[in-house]
Formats: structure tokens, sequence, C-alpha cells
């Protein structure tokens, strides 16, 4: 955290992030679904996760959404990873790597964590559309080598 940025900066900032890595509408339904319960939870995942983690330089957001989706893998964390699968693609993911992310994952965080990591990523992935499948050329897809029946527009049967 920057520490010559005030809480309302790294508010603010945070909430900007969050609203560009989840989406609007993702951030509104937690802010409308935002109860006395809740309150404290939701400032404090905004300021801290938000302001004062992901808009360190340290590292990209492609960087940190792998980071996540193991982190969210290792810990069984369902919702959030499916939530974070889709905010992985926003910051630049395509497919490919996600699949990559999830092999990569079995390793270290489990086979079965991996295999529920897989079922959750085809719901999610499927749901939202491959963007590569429906003819979009994208940058972040450079260099990235697919294997056959996986390239961008190609279907396996």
């Amino acid at each position: 955290m920057d520490p010559e940025q005030t809480v309302g900066e790294r508010t603010d900032a945070g909430t900007a992030v969050r609203r560009e890595v989840l989406g609007d509408a993702h951030v509104d339904r937690a802010i409308a679904g935002t109860t006395p319960l809740t309150a404290e939870f939701q400032r404090f995942i905004t300021d801290y996760a938000w302001g004062g983690i992901w808009t360190r330089p340290g590292l990209d957001r492609r960087s940190r959404s792998m980071i996540t989706l193991t982190a969210l893998i290792a810990g069984g964390h369902h919702e959030e990873l499916a939530l974070h699968l889709r905010a992985a693609r926003r910051n630049g993911l395509s497919d490919a790597e996600i699949r990559e992310v999830l092999l990569q994952s079995a390793v270290y965080c489990g086979v079965p964590a991996a295999n529920t990591a897989f079922r959750i990523a085809r719901q999610v992935l499927e749901t939202e559309g491959d963007p590569d499948a429906q003819g979009e050329h994208h940058q972040r897809d450079e260099g990235v080598q697919h294997p056959p029946g996986d390239r961008p527009g190609e279907h396996r049967p």
C-alpha cells in the first residue's frame, strides 16, 4: 500500500479497480446487497484487497488473476472461483491460458481440486462464450500455441 495515499484515495482506487476487474454489475449487486452486518466487510475488501493490493505496481492484472485463480482452487472457494474466472478473461487471459493455470493447479493443489475447477470453468466459460471462438482476434493470444481442435474458431467434436 502506498503510505502517502489517504484511506479515501485508496478506497476510490480500489472501487475503480474492483469495477474494472469484476464488472459494474457484480459490484453494483454487492453494494446493493450490503447490510449493517456486511458493511464493514465491503469497506475492508474495497480498501485493503482492491485498493491496497490490486493497485500495487509490482504485478500486472493478468498475473494477479492467475495467482488468484490458484489460491481459490487451493482453498476450495468455488463461488469466488467462478467470479474470478470471468475476471481473468476481463484481465486478458485466454481460455487456453486459464486451462494452463488449472492444469498447473492440479500438481500443487491436488487433482480433485483441479477437477472441480475444470467443471466450474467449463460452466462459466461456456456460459460466457469463448471470445476467441467468436472470430475476434485478441492480442493476448499472440504466441500462445493452441493444440489442434482448440485454436480460436475451432471446436472439438
